[in-house]
């Protein structure tokens, strides 16, 4: 459940809810580690839940010494009033068997905050791809029949390309065919639970592999920025779109938190030299 950091709570009724799925790469994480930092976004509470590992650390959006001593846990809440945005950051892996627990208790406040809707950042193992997914962008979008109506117009001016469903029984019967999304972690129990429920969702994946993600979380992030503008792109000419994804980079202008300096562990010891 969500608990504010003052009493009374804010106001989400018609805001946007961005959130990442605990993914390959953590390439959802990733991206809204930049959003937030980028836009200064405000605490304002946190996800009270038995579903995820716990966890404390410092401030990962740090500035200055004053602020780096403040404490974060593992699901907090973030807003950003004059977008009508509100985010929910994720920084540790769920406990077995507790993901259907976490979907329900994350849609039932989804609904009574009367949030607009949902965006979902994920990603899936770019080696189980199918032929068809091995053609043309790695980015893909995935929407509830609730919020298609309203913006599936969008999605086709900007040419985005759906998240392909593949036979449930290949070589068998191609005809029969289903979501799959391997190494998403959450992603398709969340998306279709919100389709039974009615809520307006989107999910913003990418196809990637383990390792140095960060310009798998820059190229999820100006995916996303593609359609909501959170920050204005340098320009539309030929130089600023990127031959394969054919997306403005924007990737200069996100500002990257001071948490990242440590995100593969320390530097190699000058002792061993």
């Amino acid at each position: 459940m969500f608990v504010p950091c003052e009493g009374g709570g804010p106001e989400l009724q018609g805001f946007t809810l961005l959130m990442p799925a605990v993914s390959v790469g953590n390439v959802g994480q990733l991206a809204i580690d930049l959003v937030i930092s980028t836009l200064r976004m405000t605490k304002i509470g946190y996800f009270y839940t038995d579903c995820l590992v716990p966890m404390v650390g410092n401030n990962p959006y740090a500035t200055s010494k004053e602020n780096s001593v403040e404490l974060s846990i593992n699901a907090e809440v973030y807003s950003l009033p004059s977008k009508k945005l509100v985010v929910l950051q994720i920084r540790s892996p769920f406990i077995k068997n507790k993901y259907r627990s976490f979907c329900q208790a994350l849609l039932s406040w989804v609904e009574s905050s009367k949030c607009a809707r949902v965006i979902l950042l994920s990603s899936s193992h770019a080696y189980q791809r199918d032929d068809e997914q091995l053609l043309g962008t790695p980015l893909r979008y995935l929407l509830t029949p609730a919020l298609e109506k309203a913006v599936e117009g969008r999605m086709q001016e900007l040419k985005w390309k759906e998240m392909e469903k593949i036979a449930a029984y290949p070589g068998i019967n191609d005809r029969e065919k289903v979501l799959h999304i391997p190494g998403g972690g959450i992603t398709k129990l969340l998306f279709t639970e919100s389709c039974s429920k009615g809520i307006q969702m989107a999910v913003l994946l990418k196809f990637c592999s383990e390792g140095d993600n960060i310009p798998d979380a820059f190229a999820l992030v100006n995916y996303l920025n593609e359609w909501l503008q959170l920050i204005k792109s340098k320009g539309s000419h030929s130089t600023d779109i990127s031959p394969e994804q054919e997306i403005p980079d924007t990737s200069s202008q996100w500002k990257i938190p001071s948490s990242w300096r440590l995100l593969f562990g320390n530097g190699l010891p000058p002792a061993l030299f």
